[in-house]
């Protein structure tokens, strides 16, 4: 019988280094739940069982911090370092990409949120619920065709995009559309999460699908940039540079505008935050081609992961 080739001892210290840093970290600043003790799991069960997925492990770090990157904002909330931008925003975004309904400009999430239809909602809904899963869908796909060093350039730079929205929000904290239609222009601290306009998309189905996903939100006024909006960007660069088929480009691009215009049709994002979320995409891809892979130790490093996951 041939036994799965456990990792080394090296391995395994830096595993149980990097969990038990995870595990107390979090533990002490943000509170443990089920989903911490899920994702340790998981990985723990990827490293362990065999050679191959012990390398896909190790694969999917950049993803994993993103999570834990995202989850760990709770610790300071946004609002706690810099003033909410609530009435600002929405009147730059009324003036510049406004529209005029009955007499009177409003913004097109105000439009949107009287104006809809049911096939627009369907559509809506299946677009935003593509916005993570597509990518690392996609990400995983480049992996197992064992096209890794394009999976890793990929997942950098997804990573590295997250990072640089996460700072935009902590830079300019601001509210959502849909914050302004419930609530105005007073800053309302622990605002708990909202649907928006997805909330019809889920009447259709008859399914609580966004109201589970936005009851999790950590944080509501982390609206610009729009990072819904910056994916499928990173998405559609790697597979273009990646001479993936016409097809599927073709689907992920249909993807992307589908879900810009999501954005603002469901009342989750102005113009603006879509426009800064593409720039944030086009800024980490530039930042990742143009200047991190012309440092050396960066693509010694680079050279040292792809090495291992190969």
């Amino acid at each position: 019988m041939k036994y799965p080739q456990l990792p080394n001892k090296s391995e395994c210290i830096w595993a149980g280094i990097l969990i038990l840093l995870y595990l107390t970290a979090t533990g002490l600043f943000v509170g443990l739940r089920g989903d911490h003790f899920l994702i340790t799991a998981m990985f723990l069960a990827l490293f362990l069982w065999s050679r191959e997925s012990r390398k896909l492990a190790v694969a999917l770090l950049p993803f994993i911090v993103f999570a834990i990157s995202y989850d760990w904002m709770r610790i300071c909330p946004n609002y706690e370092v810099n003033p909410i931008d609530i009435r600002g925003l929405y009147e730059t975004e009324k003036e510049c990409f406004g529209v005029w309904s009955e007499g009177t400009r409003i913004t097109l999430c105000e439009y949107f949120s009287t104006h809809h239809h049911a096939i627009a909602d369907l559509l809506a809904g299946f677009f935003y619920l593509c916005w993570v899963p597509v990518p690392i869908a996609f990400g995983i796909g480049l992996y197992f065709k064992q096209h890794r060093k394009l999976y890793l350039h990929f997942s950098l730079v997804f990573l590295l995009v997250n990072l640089l929205g996460f700072a935009g929000y902590y830079i300019h904290p601001a509210a959502p559309p849909w914050y302004v239609m419930e609530y105005g222009f007073e800053p309302i601290m622990n605002t708990p999460g909202h649907v928006g306009g997805l909330g019809r998309f889920d009447q259709l189905v008859g399914l609580p699908i966004f109201e589970s996903i936005y009851g999790r939100n950590s944080n509501v006024f982390a609206a610009l940039p729009s990072l819904h909006s910056a994916y499928m960007v990173v998405t559609l660069y790697y597979a273009l540079k990646g001479h993936c088929p016409v097809w599927l480009c073709s689907c992920f691009a249909v993807i992307m505008v589908g879900i810009w215009g999501t954005a603002i049709y469901s009342g989750h994002h102005y113009v603006i935050d879509v426009l800064l979320g593409i720039g944030c995409a086009l800024l980490g891809i530039l930042l990742f081609e143009k200047m991190f892979l012309h440092s050396k130790r960066f693509r010694n490093f680079l050279q040292h992961y792809h090495t291992y996951i190969k």
